[in-house]
């Protein structure tokens, strides 16, 4: 056999060039073409060149990554609109090749991405979703038999790629699994909220809050005291009331009308009447039961008596009635030496002729005497104090 520095040289190759082959199990040289030495190669090993495959899926799609004929495949999808499912069939195991990278992205979501082992042990890192626009790589480890994720291209959610690309309110609550309400992203100066359910708030400022139903809206409220926020009337007021005494309008200090009032015992600098104090029913005008008193005189028309009491009755020593005028003390702390004494006689025989004379702070004195008769009796003088100025 020739050397090879004893053969000419070629310019060209050809498919059908035979080139020599040393065959160990012969145990001699063959020849082989150079079109069936590059069969062996593509079919034996991966090419070092990228292999690009596009496809238009639609929704649950199922694609295979061709059996390598390139350490790189690079699966292009581009479906028309968003697609729920679809699967990538990875290639056959025994038909690959150590270190073989699967490139897979997509220019529409895909919600629910499987990829299918083909007789791989396992897949780490792998994706179950893809956003539009991302992409995941894997490679396959022989010894393993396994694929592996080797970009760092993040695998967003759902609706994230799009809210990333177009950050409004609306592609965000579309990225949200579990936001409430609809409507514009909220920030905490000023917003203005549209039909809010705040359910049961620990605190807060309600300023320049409108439309709140009272009846509805606000819990704790005593009985009708809703109906008196809503109509604030004097007889919705009362309604709510526990412990009013009295009907009627609601009063307030300046200038009110009261209608049959019962004041009890009222304190005051000055009480003004104009025209007649009158009463009605058998009352009268004057004093309560408590208010008076009585005394009886001991000893002799002359001895004075003690009642400190604004009204009451004093009953006179036993003797004989004369014309001729008599006169006692009355000791009333009551007494001012403004006031004045009324007197009226309660009983008798004889008739009396009754003055006051000596109105003094504390005291005043009655003098008394018959219109003629003599009997020897007991009469009964009532009094009674009416307060008075001398300004």
């Amino acid at each position: 056999m020739p050397t090879i520095n004893q053969l000419a040289g070629l310019t060209q190759v050809s498919g059908g060039d035979l080139l020599p082959i040393y065959v160990p199990n012969n145990g001699d040289a063959r020849k082989v073409s150079v079109n069936q030495l590059l069969a062996y190669f593509q079919t034996t090993f991966a090419s070092p060149t990228l292999a690009v495959n596009l496809f238009v899926p639609g929704s649950g799609f199922n694609i295979t990554v061709p059996t390598p004929v390139s350490n790189d495949q690079w699966m292009l999808l581009q479906p028309a609109s968003t697609l729920a499912t679809g699967t990538i069939t990875l290639p056959l195991n025994t038909g690959v090749p150590d270190g073989t990278s699967v490139l897979i992205t997509t220019t529409q979501e895909i919600t629910s991405l499987t990829i299918a082992l083909n007789g791989a042990s396992a897949i780490y890192g792998g994706v179950t979703f893809l956003a539009a626009g991302t992409a995941t790589a894997i490679r396959f480890y022989q010894p393993t038999n396994s694929w592996y994720q080797i970009n760092a291209e993040t695998a967003y959610a759902a609706g994230i790629q799009t809210f990333l690309a177009t950050p409004s309110s609306a592609n965000l609550r579309a990225a949200m699994t579990d936001e409430t309400g609809t409507g514009l992203l909220v920030f905490a100066t000023s917003p203005t909220l549209i039909t809010p359910i705040l359910g049961v708030p620990t605190s807060g400022t309600l300023t320049n809050c409108t439309g709140l139903p009272i009846a509805t809206g606000v819990s704790g409220l005593a009985a009708n005291i809703a109906t008196f926020l809503t109509t604030p009337s004097s007889a919705n007021l009362a309604a709510a009331l526990t412990d009013e005494t009295g009907t009627g309008a609601a009063v307030f200090a300046n200038t009110p009308t009261l209608v049959t009032p019962v004041i009890g015992a009222a304190t005051g600098t000055s009480l003004t009447a104009t025209g007649v104090i009158a009463s009605t029913g058998t009352a009268g005008v004057g004093y309560a039961t408590g208010a008076g008193g009585a005394v009886t005189q001991l000893t002799s028309r002359t001895t004075p008596v003690v009642l400190n009491k604004t009204t009451g009755a004093i009953t006179l020593f036993s003797a004989a009635g004369t014309t001729t005028a008599t006169t006692f003390t009355v000791t009333n702390s009551t007494v001012a030496a403004t006031d004045v004494i009324i007197l009226s006689q309660k009983s008798g025989t004889d008739l009396y002729d009754l003055m006051v004379t000596a109105v003094a702070a504390g005291s005043f004195n009655i003098t008394f005497r018959t219109t003629g008769g003599t009997t020897t009796e007991t009469p009964v003088f009532n009094f009674a104090v009416i307060k008075g100025v001398a300004a």
